[in-house]
């Protein structure tokens, strides 16, 4: 099998790293990342008039890519460059009008294409662990749409959000797989009270809490009540670009240890001559290559019909670079010693967010047993 990326791909992934590279160094990442809005609007402009969001949809969408490698490799280039815009938003909450949504609902994915609209999902809750069934937001149906009621938890830029992909029940108790409903909201509406915290590996987080928010007929995101289909099929895509991004990050942390084991000399030589540093690194060179294996299966699998070939793979990917990122952040901040742990630095910082990315959509520990359980579920069928 081929593993090269086309040439338009590769040029995208050129355009992406230099323009990047140009505009997002580590002062300017801080200055965006602990600013008002977590992340630079001129920066996120620029990436859409690149065609970075546009990379994530395909063409009958208003984009001109949409395929599992497009996806990975956009994210890998934010990997690479620590960008902490909200592509991960454009990305899921655009699948799900993609997956579920009306005419009339795909219409607002030419905002979120062009940048000028900044979507976030909603759905994770206090005390969810990150169970995608687990929801206890409610909406209650009116005469003239539905009332939401309830709070979600560490929503992605959720307090400069214009639109919220928010997942509610309808019927059944917080645990069931029926009864989920899926909503856009206006960062706007009324009832709707932010509570943005920052992250401690740079950009923001917020709690959301919606007091008898009113929102018309037209808010339903597809089928009443089969909100979790949508939530697993956006969440598989979210995997994929959460791999890849650790992936990209990965590589640079990787290649920053190696210049640093070259350069830094003890006792008159470089402290990479050093058998032991070589055993440590020549291992962890070997562990980025396995993650790297997982995310290119992950992108070849997130397009498949069958569902739990498809599962399989990304949680395989997630529960690899949780692993093994954090293994990355580790090693690599150990190898440079005191100095890997400085603001000044920026390993520190590709370090803190490989270790974040663990706990996104579900960490280590959780995609293991997910994937046993789907492993199992595959040698019952």
């Amino acid at each position: 099998m081929n593993f090269q990326h086309t040439e338009d791909r590769r040029m995208l992934a050129d355009s992406l790293n230099r323009y990047l590279s140009e505009n997002n160094s580590i002062e300017r990442r801080h200055q965006s990342a602990e600013g008002t809005f977590g992340y630079s609007t001129s920066l996120y402009a620029g990436l859409a008039e690149l065609g970075a969001i546009g990379a994530l949809f395909p063409e009958e969408a208003g984009g001109f890519g949409g395929s599992g490698f497009d996806v990975s490799l956009v994210f890998e280039c934010l990997g690479r460059n620590l960008a902490v815009e909200p592509m991960l938003g454009a990305l899921v909450v655009g699948q799900a009008l993609i997956a579920a949504g009306t005419d009339a609902q795909r219409a607002q994915l030419e905002g979120i294409v062009s940048g000028g609209t900044v979507a976030a999902l909603a759905h994770d809750e206090p005390g969810s662990h990150y169970e995608l069934s687990h929801v206890a937001m409610t909406a209650a149906q009116t005469a003239t749409g539905w009332v939401l009621n309830g709070t979600k938890a560490v929503v992605p830029l959720g307090d400069s959000a214009d639109l919220l992909l928010v997942s509610a029940r309808t019927s059944g108790a917080a645990p069931d797989a029926d009864g989920i409903s899926l909503f856009l909201v206006p960062g706007t509406a009324a009832g709707l009270s932010k509570r943005g915290n920052g992250r401690i590996d740079g950009g923001r987080t917020a709690e959301l809490t919606l007091a008898s928010v009113a929102v018309g007929a037209d808010a339903l995101l597809g089928t009443e009540g089969q909100g979790l289909a949508v939530l697993e099929r956006i969440s598989g895509y979210a995997l994929l670009a959460l791999a890849s991004e650790s992936l990209g990050a990965m590589d640079v942390a990787k290649d920053q240890t190696l210049e640093y084991l070259r350069t830094r000399k003890q006792f008159g030589v470089p402290i990479g001559s050093f058998q032991a540093l070589q055993h440590r690194m020549a291992d962890l060179l070997l562990e980025v290559e396995q993650a790297r294996s997982a995310v290119i299966n992950a992108a070849a699998a997130v397009d498949d019909t069958d569902r739990l070939a498809r599962e399989k793979a990304l949680s395989a990917a997630k529960y690899s670079v949780g692993r093994i990122g954090t293994l990355v952040a580790e090693e690599s901040i150990q190898m440079h010693g005191g100095i890997g742990m400085t603001w000044e630095l920026p390993l520190s910082h590709y370090a803190k967010r490989l270790v974040m990315i663990d706990h996104q959509f579900g960490d280590e520990d959780h995609h293991l047993a997910r994937f046993i359980a789907l492993s199992q579920a595959t040698a019952e069928v």
